[in-house]
């Protein structure tokens, strides 16, 4: 029996042909195969379906990016920026085929309590470049584009810039785990950092660094299998955002409850100069412009709020409220 397409399949073959990247006619040429681009329908159906598993993973993945570069700044005393430029879903085996030319530095991080390794991939111009700063370059530096690997000593400078990203790492996950990342080596071979299988899949979060005149590629590499069990923390990851705002809101408003005010029951105003106020003496009477039969005025912290009837409640004077100032 010949395959059947899936609904997805379906709807893949129809907007490559939207797009033009499967054409329908010839165009006038003569019959056979036309030179066009290959659409590999399953494959394509297999990262749409890892791309919709990982719902809300770029706001880890900007928060870590934020956190790394003010790390950068304070330690190099560069400004620099990183900006998120992908992410994408692949098997490890062809990530490593497309960065094994390039080679540059790599931290093998641990992931702890997730039981799986990460990687931090630094394209090679970008680990030359940043060498030379660490032993002093003065200025702006270009990328510096070494037809050689890293070094030995190289890797050894360039492992605490790499460092910085533990902590980074940590903060960005604080919103789902309490994660304890570590730096385990520097390498500069994609073979020497397996972090899964051959086929299976990791998520690759790519990265732009700007500093100055310099810029380079920065790659944030982990296991699915590692991403997979924070699915559901990271669907509810907005409405975990949102219920903190109103936990605040809430407890802000507790707070406000129990500020204390002074309240006034206010039977008459009048004015006097400051030199009858100073010749005042026990036994003077000052006179009121006060009706006893008018409800008294009750301020809260200077302002009219209530008015009330004077009167006794338990043996002491009291004042009953008969109505609120709108």
């Amino acid at each position: 029996m010949e395959p059947i397409l899936s609904q997805e399949e379906i709807r893949e073959l129809l907007a490559a042909i939207q797009s033009g990247a499967v054409p329908l006619d010839n165009d006038g040429e003569s019959s056979g195969f036309r030179h066009c681009r290959p659409l590999n329908l399953f494959d394509a159906a297999r990262r749409r379906e890892t791309d919709s598993r990982i719902a809300n993973f770029d706001l880890i993945v900007d928060a870590f990016a934020r956190n790394y570069a003010t790390a950068l700044t304070n330690n190099l005393q560069r400004t620099c920026s990183i900006k998120r430029t992908r992410i994408e879903g692949m098997p490890f085996q062809e990530y490593v085929a497309r960065n094994q030319k390039n080679p540059g530095g790599i931290g093998l991080f641990s992931l702890q309590p997730l039981r799986h390794s990460g990687l931090l991939a630094l394209d090679s111009a970008l680990s030359f470049s940043l060498v030379e700063i660490m032993l002093g370059a003065a200025g702006q530096l270009g990328g510096q584009n070494l037809d050689r690997e890293l070094t030995t000593i190289e890797l050894a400078i360039l492992k605490s810039v790499i460092a910085l990203a533990e902590g980074n790492l940590n903060r960005a996950f604080a919103p789902l785990i309490n994660l304890k990342s570590t730096l385990e080596r520097v390498e500069r071979n994609m073979r020497m950092v397996s972090i899964a299988e051959a086929e299976a899949d990791v998520i690759v979060a790519g990265f732009q660094l700007t500093m100055g005149d310099l810029s380079g590629d920065i790659d944030l590499v982990a296991p699915l299998a590692a991403i997979e069990p924070l699915r559901g923390k990271l669907k509810e990851l907005l409405n975990v955002n949102v219920l903190t705002k109103n936990s605040w809101r809430r407890s802000a408003e507790v707070a406000l409850a129990q500020v204390e005010a002074t309240i006034i029951a206010q039977s008459g105003v009048i004015s006097m100069a400051i030199s009858d106020i100073l010749t005042l003496k026990p036994g003077d009477i000052i006179p009121l412009d006060y009706d006893p039969n008018a409800p008294l005025k009750i301020l809260v912290e200077d302002k009219v709020k209530f008015y009330a009837q004077a009167g006794e409640s338990g043996g002491k004077k009291a004042v009953g409220i008969t109505a609120v100032n709108m």
